[in-house]
């Protein structure tokens, strides 16, 4: 195989979300990426399994304390060359002797100023001086063969979850959620489409998983709108000009299928980005723009993709009954999109509290587990029959 890409993966793991977020900005805004975590459990399944090159850690996990997780992690022979800065709410001289006691590189304040995290962050590879790149590259080689051999054998099994109308209540469409196939170690959807765009196979990889969901939605139904996510990274892909002909192929009409702007990747070329939705627009295909409100998807976006429909994020929606500012951040993506002709989706919907909260504040449809979870199994008529219960 040829050289791999540099690109460094980050591990956060931390219960406090606030934080976490800010950590996320801060790597992702200097070219690393990112995958974050909240308890012992999850964060030894994933370095144990993906090419992770550090791991953040703070003190507070639900199910241990990070100290006790920095033990297992370096006595772990699958884990233990993975460096490990501590992040602790009172970083003195005893609290780093004790972090450094139980094998972590490096400790570090939570109020921590940027600039010195990053050079803390490059101190610690340096002084790797390649200890860990023999590791590394054998742990890339399996993540690429894993991704080749889904791409080949068509290790992806299509999920769909529908989309309800509220006024009047009905089925508007539903969304297409590809999860990895039964035997690959990639089992997290997030994950595998992380590892596709950090290896360039992400495009062979969603190209699999339209035409796979495609050959399902053609023998079941035309009549209802589809969603299939649709990365930045597709669209600025040289080939995105003739993917319409995998709906043509299924004979799934343009005007029914939505493509749902995801933040897998960022837009690296704004003015192609744009040249194509509209070429795409003038042939019937409609954009939604995904996790509006939850930080990434900002009103810039909206103003120039000009979306037919936004998804509001689901962490938004979530306790959105208990929250007066998830309240007022929803009533006002609701009045932009209204003043603007544009569909509000509510996704996440997951009790009734939240969905009499949505509905309260005017949000046009909603999608989520209060309603319908996601299946394999794509049956519309009972989809349908769940309009009765809300009638």
């Amino acid at each position: 195989m040829s050289s791999l890409p540099s690109k460094k993966q980050i591990l956060i793991v931390d219960s406090d979300l606030i934080h976490v977020k800010n950590l996320v900005h801060i790597l992702e805004e200097h070219g690393f990426d990112t995958l974050s975590v909240s308890s012992a459990q999850v964060a030894l399944q994933k370095a144990s399994s993906l090419d992770i090159d550090m791991i953040v850690l703070g003190e507070v996990l639900p199910d241990t304390n990070g100290f006790d997780l920095c033990v297992r992690l370096k006595s772990n022979r699958n884990t233990e060359h993975i460096p490990v800065i501590m992040l602790s709410a009172n970083c003195e001289s005893q609290q780093r002797i004790r972090s450094y006691h139980l094998g972590a590189d490096d400790c570090l304040s939570k109020d921590f100023e940027k600039d010195e995290l990053l050079a803390r962050m490059e101190s610690i590879w340096r002084r790797g001086n390649g200890q860990f790149q023999g590791r590394r590259e054998d742990r890339q080689r399996k993540v690429v063969q894993e991704l080749s051999r889904i791409i080949e054998e068509g290790l992806i099994d299509p999920h769909f979850q529908p989309i309800y109308f509220l006024k009047p209540f009905r089925l508007f469409g539903f969304e297409v959620l590809s999860r990895p196939g039964v035997g690959v170690f990639l089992t997290n959807a997030e994950e595998l489409f992380k590892a596709a765009i950090k290896y360039d196979m992400y495009y062979p990889l969603e190209m699999l998983c339209w035409r796979k969901a495609a050959n399902i939605v053609s023998s079941c139904t035309k009549n209802e709108y589809v969603f299939f996510n649709c990365s930045p990274y597709i669209i600025e892909n040289s080939k995105f000009l003739t993917v319409k002909t995998i709906f043509e192929e299924s004979r799934i009409p343009f005007d029914k299928v939505v493509l749902e702007i995801t933040e897998r990747s960022s837009i690296t070329e704004q003015d192609l980005f744009y040249e194509r939705l509209g070429k795409y627009r003038d042939q019937g295909f409609s954009f939604a723009v995904d996790d509006v409100g939850g930080g990434y998807a900002s009103l810039e976006s909206i103003v120039a993709t000009r979306p037919e429909i936004v998804k509001i994020d689901a962490h938004i929606v979530h306790n959105l009954h208990q929250d007066t500012v998830k309240r007022s951040i929803i009533k006002f993506i609701v009045g932009f999109c209204t003043e603007n002709d544009i569909i509000s989706v509510a996704e996440g919907v997951e009790t009734p509290e939240e969905m009499a909260a949505v509905i309260e504040l005017g949000v046009n449809a909603v999608q989520g587990y209060y309603l319908f979870r996601p299946t394999p199994e794509l049956n519309v008529r009972q989809m349908k029959d769940v309009c009765i219960s809300f009638s």
